[in-house]
């Protein structure tokens, strides 16, 4: 099987993307799967910024440390060097598809398309919200990086 790179993207790579990311290398680790994980935007308003003090903080709850990530923009370089991209949510879906050169090779879906009985969510951005909101942001990014860990070992099989 080939190794597994998977690709986070929201809008601006400071809240949801970063937390998907930490979530699904969590997810990973605990497995022992050698799998890439990255994030990025369909915007450039974070280029080089860390992410949000309360995506953090949300990441730093559940074990992970995502201080040293810094915001990046969606590349076309990252439709072959990825095996996967997942949408935060469907505008974002949108971009990604439309900023898709003729040779992607990347699966590209909704990540909540990875949760049995979510298929078609978004997860909601917390960023104009209260620090109340990051939680929930890291149950669906959570829940999304187990469901997408138990597909790729199925497929490993």
């Amino acid at each position: 099987m080939t190794r597994p790179a998977i690709l986070f993207v929201c809008l601006g790579n400071i809240c949801r993307s970063p937390l998907a990311e930490a979530a699904f290398r969590k997810a990973a680790d605990a497995v022992g799967m050698d799998a890439i994980a990255d994030s990025a935007g369909t915007a450039a308003y974070h280029v080089g910024s860390a992410p949000d003090p309360r995506s953090v903080e949300t990441a730093q709850k559940h074990g992970v440390d995502i201080r040293h990530y810094r915001g990046r923009q969606l590349e076309s370089t990252d439709f072959t060097r990825f095996t996967h991209i997942f949408a935060m949510d469907h505008q974002n879906l949108r971009n990604i598809l439309a900023a898709a050169p003729s040779d992607s090779t990347a699966k590209i879906a909704l990540l909540m398309d990875c949760v049995k009985g979510r298929e078609g969510a978004a997860i909601a951005d917390p960023y104009y919200d209260g620090e109340e909101h990051f939680g929930p942001t890291w149950k669906d990014v959570d829940a999304a990086a187990q469901a997408l860990i138990a597909t790729l070992q199925s497929t490993e099989a």
